[in-house]
This record gives C-alpha cells, sequence and structure tokens, in this order.
C-alpha cells in the first residue's frame, strides 16, 4: 500500500526520459566542442590536441549509440588501437600506464631500435631509486 504523498513526488516517466535525452544531447554536443578545442590547440607545440580530442571522442562515446556501435566495430578490427581508450573509460582508469605505453609505442613507430631511449631510462631510473632506498 502507498501512500498518497509519496505519490506526489514521484517524477513523472515523459519528463524523466526528457531528462535522460536532454542529458545525451547536452553530453554530446560538450564532446562536439571539445574535440573542435582539441582540434584548435593541435598546432600549438606538444601533444595538449591530442588528450582533448581523446576525451571528446570518451564524452560523445558515453551519449551515443551509434558511437558505441563503431566503437565495438572498431575494437574487433584493430585491438592494440582501441585497448588503450577503453583503459581510460573505465570506472577507476589508469592514466600514467596507459600515456607510458602510448609513449613507448610511438617511440617504436618513429625510432629505430638502436635510438629508443624511454626504455633505458625507466631501467636507469629504478636503479637509481633502489640504489637510494637500500
Amino acid at each position: 500500500m502507498t501512500h498518497a504523498p509519496a505519490l506526489l513526488f514521484q517524477p513523472s516517466k515523459p519528463r524523466s526520459r526528457m531528462l535522460r535525452v536532454a542529458k545525451r544531447w547536452a553530453m554530446m554536443a560538450g564532446g562536439v566542442f571539445v574535440i573542435l578545442l582539441g582540434i584548435l590547440i593541435a598546432p600549438l607545440p606538444g601533444p595538449g590536441g591530442i588528450p582533448v580530442i581523446a576525451v571528446g571522442l570518451m564524452l560523445i562515446l558515453k551519449s551515443s549509440f551509434w558511437a558505441k556501435r563503431q566503437f565495438i566495430r572498431a575494437q574487433y578490427a584493430r585491438p592494440k588501437w582501441v585497448y588503450p581508450f577503453r583503459r581510460l573509460m573505465r570506472k577507476k582508469p589508469e592514466f600514467a600506464p596507459v600515456f607510458w605505453q602510448q609513449a613507448l609505442r610511438a617511440e617504436k613507430v618513429v625510432l629505430k631500435r638502436p635510438r629508443r631511449r624511454l626504455i633505458r631510462a625507466r631501467k636507469g631510473l629504478r636503479r637509481h631509486f633502489r640504489k637510494m632506498f637500500r
């Protein structure tokens, strides 16, 4: 048995549906805005535009069914490319390992094996800190 005052405060179903749809469209519009911002930032020195564009794409992905379908298709076609985005979209994302892994991949594409420095630098830092804390 329900009480009459409890019925007065329940949101109506069409209204809550409209709010969900409005929220979804607002997130998509925000994602498009962030992507455009990233494109404007991209010519500046440094990698500033790429992470901003990725955040915009994630906003769109969270709010668009069409984008989710495309993301799943991309996941089957190119799992190594999509995996970092999946890791960043978890509830508790691990930013540092994802960016480190992407830096290693970028270094691998750009530089030949003898000129790669990131792995050696990480191993040198690890040795240095082990000596310091012994």
